[in-house]
C-alpha cells in the first residue's frame, strides 16, 4: 500500500477529539482508527502490537542483525483531528499533476488560491489533495500516520539495516493530552520525533511557553435612571481590561518568535462577565512579563472600582522543548542529514503552538518534530501531496539509516 493510499483511507475515518471531556481518550471515534492501525501493524510484521484503553497504538521493530546496540528510535504521530471544524464525511479531492493554479473546493464556493497560499506554485506537478471545502483534510496529522506506517513497511519488506524502533499513535493531540499518558516504559527508546508539521525541510525544537488566563468580573447592576456614580458594568470593565493589552500582541499581527495575548472566549451581562486567554512566548521570561502584566492590570482595575470586582487566576501549560532538545544535538544532526538525503536543506522554524514532543521531552523523553508535507491545518483549506507524505516516509527511512552508519 503507498503512503497516498493509506492517507485517503485514514482520512474517512472520522476521528476529532472534544473540548471539555474528562476521559481519554475524549471521543471513542478515535479507537476507530486505533483499530485499522492495530491490524495493518500486525499484518506487515511489527511486534509486540498493542492498543491500550486510551487508543494509544503501540508497535515496534526489533534491531537487525548487527545493529543491536545502536540507539532505539520512536517515531510518533497523532490520531485526532481539530474539534472546531468538521473532520465528518471527509472527501478528498485527488488532483494528479496539479497546475499550481486556483482549484474549486467542490460545490462549497471556497477556492484554494495562490493569492492566499503563495507556495501552491511550487506543488505543481504533483498529486494535490484537498478538501471538498466542508471539512478539514486531516493532514494534521494522519499525514505523519501514513508516513510512519509507509516507512515500517518499507523496512521490513526490504530488511533494510536499523536499530531498535518504536512506534506510537496518540489520542487527543489537538487538544493537548496527546502524549500525557504515552507509556514510556513500554516504549522503552533514547530519543523519538514526532511527524507533525509542514513542510518537509522543516525541524521543530521550539516551542512556546504556554500559559492560560481568566478574568471573572463582579459588577454593580442597578435601574440605569439612577445609576450615575454607582453602576459598575462587568462588560465594559471586560472591554477596559482588554483595551489596556497591547493591541499589536495578538495572534494576527505576530509571526515567528513574536508572543501574543490571545482573546478566546468572553460573555457577560451588566452583572457578571468573563474573559479567557491563552498567552504566548518563546521566551520564559517574556512569557513572565506578559503575565506579570495581567497582574499589573488586575491590581489597577480593583484600585479604580473596588477590591474584589476582578478575579484573575492563570495556569501554566506548557514549555518550551528547546530547553531539552538542545542538549541533544545529535539528535538534530540525524534528521538534518535525512533531509539532505532528499535533496533539501534543513531549516529550523519555531512551533508556534505546542507538540506531543514538548510534552514528551519535559518527560524526559527528548523529542523533536518533523515535517508531513501538508499545508493549513485546521480548516476547509489544508491540503497535502502525495509527494510530501511519501517525502516524510523517506524522511523517516534516512533517520533510521542515519542511526546505523
Amino acid at each position: 500500500m503507498t503512503a497516498l493510499e493509506r492517507f485517503i483511507h485514514y482520512v474517512k475515518i472520522h476521528t476529532a477529539s472534544a473540548e471539555d471531556t474528562n476521559c481519554t481518550p475524549s471521543t471513542q471515534r478515535q479507537f476507530d482508527l486505533s483499530r485499522v492501525l492495530e491490524r495493518e501493524m500486525k499484518e506487515m510484521g511489527m511486534q509486540e502490537v498493542f492498543v491500550d484503553e486510551h487508543a494509544y497504538v503501540y508497535g515496534f521493530l526489533e534491531a537487525t542483525p548487527g545493529c543491536e546496540n545502536k540507539p532505539s528510535i520512536g517515531f510518533v504521530a497523532h490520531l485526532d483531528t481539530v474539534p472546531d471544524f468538521s473532520g465528518e464525511n471527509v472527501q478528498p479531492q485527488i488532483i494528479e499533476n496539479y497546475d499550481g493554479g486556483e482549484v474549486k473546493l467542490g460545490t462549497s464556493g471556497r477556492v484554494l488560491s495562490p493569492a492566499d497560499f503563495p507556495h501552491l506554485p511550487a506543488l505543481k506537478g504533483q498529486t494535490l489533495i484537498t478538501t471538498d471545502g466542508t471539512t478539514v483534510l486531516g493532514a494534521d496529522d494522519k499525514a505523519g500516520v501514513a508516513a510512519i506506517m509507509t516507512a515500517c513497511e518499507t523496512l521490513i519488506r526490504e530488511n533494510r539495516p536499523h536499530g531498535r524502533i518504536a512506534v506510537c499513535f496518540t489520542p487527543d493531540e489537538e487538544i493537548g493530552h496527546g502524549a500525557s499518558l504515552l507509556d514510556l516504559d513500554r516504549f522503552g527508546v533514547d530519543f523519538a520525533y514526532t511527524v507533525d508539521g509542514g513542510e518537509l525541510e522543516e525541524i521543530n525544537y521550539e516551542t512556546f511557553n504556554a500559559a492560560s488566563a481568566r478574568w471573572e468580573i463582579e459588577g454593580y447592576n442597578i435601574h440605569p435612571g439612577s445609576a450615575k456614580n454607582k453602576m459598575i458594568n462587568a462588560c465594559l470593565v471586560a472591554m477596559e481590561i482588554n483595551a489596556m493589552l497591547p493591541a499589536g500582541d495578538t495572534p494576527a499581527h505576530t509571526e515567528g518568535h513574536e508572543g501574543f495575548f490571545h482573546l478566546t472566549d468572553m460573555s457577560g451581562t451588566v452583572e457578571k462577565a468573563s474573559l479567557s486567554y491563552i498567552i504566548r512566548d518563546h521566551d520564559a521570561q517574556r512569557l513572565a512579563a506578559r503575565k506579570d502584566t495581567l497582574r499589573h492590570i488586575e491590581a489597577l482595575i480593583n484600585d479604580k472600582y473596588g477590591a474584589g470586582t476582578v478575579k484573575l487566576s492563570m495556569h501554566d501549560q506548557y514549555r518550551n522543548m528547546a530547553e531539552i532538545v538542545l542538549e541533544h544535538p545529535e539528535i538534530l544532526r540525524l534528521a538534518e542529514a535525512a533531509i539532505r538525503g532528499l535533496g533539501k536543506e534543513p531549516k529550523a522554524e519555531p512551533v508556534r503552538g505546542g507538540t506531543d514532543g514538548a510534552q514528551l521531552s519535559f518527560r524526559g523523553l527528548p523529542c523533536p518534530n518533523l515535517g508531513t508535507g501538508g499545508y493549513a491545518f485546521h480548516g476547509p483549506y489544508e491540503h497535502a501531496t502525495a509527494e510530501g507524505i511519501e517525502g516524510a516516509a523517506q524522511i523517516v527511512l534516512g533517520i533510521a539509516a542515519e542511526n546505523v552508519k
